[in-house]
């Protein structure tokens, strides 16, 4: 039997956008609304965007009450009826369980106004920093060192000041008519554990064997209720994540913000940014310090989880679910040609990524004394390799790493 599916990691998948012509004026009316007094906008200026939003930052003008000096505005299309969740809802929800955390806690921009009506968010303007994306991308190993471990401390962060939280973020979430509030990557993960063995069986001829697919099965039970589970923005990857020299770094996208298990993050820091483009390697021990530096920030909130006992075998299985999702993502189907993972951003082969993580999860495997896993991992390597190249076995590192 042929599988033909389109994949994705989620953030590539909803379409429908609003008309920027009308972003100032409707926010101008939000605004005027939320003051209970006239506000005009100025200097227009727009930041990108994409096919779900229009986001701009705007000077205020005008105002009777003491706002910003400048303001970014997100106005979003109409969701789609077939679409699984919607965007503009769960970004309201996370900015607003978000922005009621006390200041010096607060790890993403602020919400000043809304209106689900007219799905208009006005958030705080953090600034023309550097995102992560900017700083891996450049030449200063320090830079983007120091800038990774604040990365890790912002997640950290961000994960014991929401801990707890899932019964007030299910609150916002149906305030504001969302029919779908659970974290967006779990259905595929749900979908991929179903659908990827008959793949790999047609694509590359590797036989997934049933304790595979029993230890995926158990893995899934991170996508369940536990006492692990914060907010998570979910997509926090690295051209979403603003890189500041007093805040530290800040998340800027909360499109699929959630509440989920806190290894599904922490697996970012040893799989770096399994759902983004920007995926390249990361020298030496850096991934366990990034680790280390969550774990000092969770360690008052979940003490257990500085026992590598507790942990590990949780962050093993959030990166075999990683790999497994990535995997149904990004291979190459029938017909298909081995492309980067984004045609329009400086991305790997995803051949080469995917090799990539089935190595270091052969690696882990084999220090976990998981030999099932391990030899299913050796057998995805040469499958690939085999299928796509040896160029596959090269996953550069992040450009600011290569002259160190």
């Amino acid at each position: 039997m042929s599988v033909e599916i389109t994949t994705g990691p989620p953030e590539v998948r909803v379409p429908a956008s609003t008309e920027a012509t009308d972003t100032v004026g409707t926010a101008e009316a939000v605004l005027s609304k939320r003051t209970g007094a006239p506000v005009r906008l100025a200097d227009a200026e727009d930041l990108g965007g994409s096919d779900r939003s229009v986001v701009m930052r705007v000077r205020i003008a005008e105002s009777p009450f003491e706002l910003p000096r400048t303001v970014v505005v997100k106005h979003y299309g109409e969701c789609p009826v077939e679409a699984r969740s919607d965007p503009f809802a769960h970004e309201a929800a996370s900015c607003q369980l978000t922005t009621a955390l006390p200041p010096e806690a607060r790890v993403g921009p602020e919400l000043i106004a809304h209106d689900a009506a007219e799905r208009l968010l006005v958030l705080e303007d953090l600034g023309r920093g550097s995102t992560l994306a900017d700083v891996l991308f450049a030449d200063d190993p320090r830079v983007a060192e120091r800038a990774l471990l604040a990365w890790a401390r912002a997640l950290g962060r961000l994960h014991s000041t929401t801990a707890g939280c899932e019964a007030d973020f299910d609150a916002l979430m149906r305030r504001l008519g969302a029919k779908s509030w659970t974290d967006p990557v779990a259905d595929d993960i749900v979908r991929s554990v179903a659908e990827l063995p008959e793949l790999l069986t047609q694509i590359l001829g590797v036989d997934t064997p049933p304790r595979m697919v029993e230890r995926l099965t158990a893995a899934t039970e991170l996508l369940e209720s536990s006492r692990y589970r914060s907010f998570s923005p979910s997509d926090i990857c690295p051209d979403n994540s603003l890189v500041t020299g007093s805040s530290g770094v800040r998340f800027l996208d909360f499109e699929w913000g959630c509440v989920r298990d806190v290894a599904m993050d922490a697996a970012y820091l040893q799989y770096p940014f399994p759902s983004s483009w920007c995926s390249y390697a990361l020298p030496g021990n850096l991934a366990e310090s990034m680790l280390s530096t969550w774990r000092s920030e969770i360690a008052e909130v979940w003490p257990e989880l500085d026992d590598d006992e507790v942990l590990m075998p949780r962050l093993f299985n959030a990166q075999l679910l990683w790999v497994w999702v990535s995997t149904w993502w990004f291979l190459p189907r029938t017909g298909e040609t081995d492309r980067p993972i984004d045609l329009h951003m400086p991305s790997p082969r995803r051949s080469t990524a995917l090799v990539d993580r089935w190595r270091r999860l052969r690696t882990d495997a084999e220090e976990a004394d998981m030999v099932d896993i391990a030899e299913v991992a050796d057998r995805m390597i040469d499958a690939l390799v085999d299928r796509f190249g040896a160029g596959a076995l090269h996953l550069l590192p992040y450009p600011a790493f290569r002259t160190a």
